[in-house]
């Protein structure tokens, strides 16, 4: 199983995951151009792609969907309140009901040999989900846009071997920034966003021996940075893991540019 972030960021998600046989995309929230590009720069051309899987309807998640759906009659997955949603929106065109999947929080389906299981979040949208990915004994688990986390947040992320995980904000940077008082509260709130000491704290209750990948994903641009949110998580993990590891598994998904491939093995 491989994952690869194309785009992370407050303006922009899309993340490759897949096999040598089943390639799928988690959000579309950046231009059609600019998914294709991505996916050429790691060998996938964007009619390989089987499935796109749409986590809420927030327009940093799906803004390049219509082109790419349309284009190369790309099947669209999400939760039917997502999907409504985003079936209302102007701005991302017509969309054949024959492209339309939906999917139920906690009843895992099959994508070829993958098999993913869509899994509630809390955030300020139309019933979202996240999702984990299953495929010849080896898992990935993805979890971004989430105010908080609970066990059940945990059961699903267990046993993942590689993570991408949401560290949006610095607390302290929020709250000096400049954004609005309401905004402040939405994104600390419990349908907000993780901060990196919360991220941190989540990913020390997901350490296993088989984990070998973190990815830090969801940056703000306005109340994080890369090496913050970086350091804060890897000083947080040294506690049940040495530095060196520490080092070695975690990184940062790029805003504007592809991040490494990541694999399970």
């Amino acid at each position: 199983m491989n994952l690869c972030s194309l785009s992370s960021g407050s303006s922009g998600n899309c993340t490759f995951v897949g096999n040598k046989n089943t390639k799928l995309l988690v959000d579309a929230g950046i231009s059609g151009k600019k998914i294709e590009n991505g996916l050429n720069s790691i060998d996938v051309h964007p009619d390989e792609i089987q499935g796109i899987l749409i986590t809420h309807e927030h327009a940093d998640h799906i803004m390049g969907l219509g082109v790419i759906a349309r284009r190369y009659n790309t099947p669209i997955y999400g939760t039917a309140e997502t999907i409504n949603a985003i079936l209302r929106m102007k701005n991302i065109g017509r969309i054949g009901e024959d492209l339309l999947h939906y999917v139920v929080p906690d009843r895992s389906f099959q994508i070829n040999d993958i098999t993913v299981e869509p899994f509630s979040t809390s955030h300020d949208a139309s019933n979202p989900v996240c999702y984990t990915f299953q495929s010849e004994g080896h898992k990935v688990g993805m979890a971004t846009d989430l105010g908080k986390y609970d066990d059940y947040i945990i059961s699903k992320l267990a046993a993942s071997e590689i993570l991408l995980l949401e560290a949006n904000h610095d607390v302290n940077m929020l709250m000096v920034g400049g954004y609005p008082y309401y905004l402040k509260q939405r994104i600390l709130g419990d349908r907000g966003h993780l901060s990196n000491d919360y991220s941190a704290k989540l990913l020390c209750k997901l350490i296993h021996n088989k984990l070998k990948h973190i990815t830090l994903a969801h940056l703000s641009k306005d109340n994080n940075y890369e090496e913050l949110a970086y350091e804060t998580v890897r000083v947080e993990l040294n506690q049940y893991i040495n530095d060196k590891t520490s080092g070695k598994i975690l990184s940062v998904a790029k805003r504007d540019v592809v991040s490494e491939m990541l694999s399970t093995t």
